[in-house]
């Protein structure tokens, strides 16, 4: 490792420990020829995971996002942020474990969907409508309908 002061290519590490997330290492270095301590972070390299939206185009996975319309579709509802985050976490986890490098948004959308009715109903259909795009009450009505039966049984 490169001292950031006096660029020389060598340092011993004094010290190592997992970051309080627990998804790096901290180390503490000291510079062979000035003498002179820094910190490092190493940390597990992500592949990187692109979306494929409806159109076609793609762009970088972004958990942001996805709590982004959760928060809007739990607006004025009981939900908690942590909730809200948990859910967020579950889907990244689901498609980074799925080992493609590109996933289709449809796909993303359906898992958000899937725990966000065992979550909140009401937030459910909200995200649904804006999701599903529906164009007409009929398509809404349908969705509703849905939710109500699979709620008797």
């Amino acid at each position: 490792m490169r001292c950031p002061f006096c660029s020389h290519p060598e340092s011993k590490v004094l010290d190592s420990r997992p970051t309080e997330e627990g998804n790096a290492i901290r180390r503490r270095r000291e510079c062979l020829v000035c003498g002179r301590r820094f910190t490092t972070y190493e940390k597990v390299e992500q592949v990187p995971l692109l979306v494929v939206k409806r159109d076609g185009r793609r762009e970088a996975f972004s958990r942001q996002k996805i709590i982004g319309g959760l928060v809007r579709s739990c607006e004025k509802r009981p939900v908690p942020i942590s909730a809200l985050e948990a859910l967020a976490e579950e889907v990244e986890q689901e498609v980074r474990n799925s080992a493609e490098n590109e996933v289709p948004s449809v796909a993303i959308g359906e898992m958000v969907m899937e725990r966000l009715r065992k979550l909140d109903e009401v937030a459910y259909v909200r995200f649904a409508s804006v999701y599903r795009q529906f164009t007409d009450i009929k398509r809404f009505r349908e969705e509703l309908e849905k939710l109500l039966e699979g709620a008797e049984s």
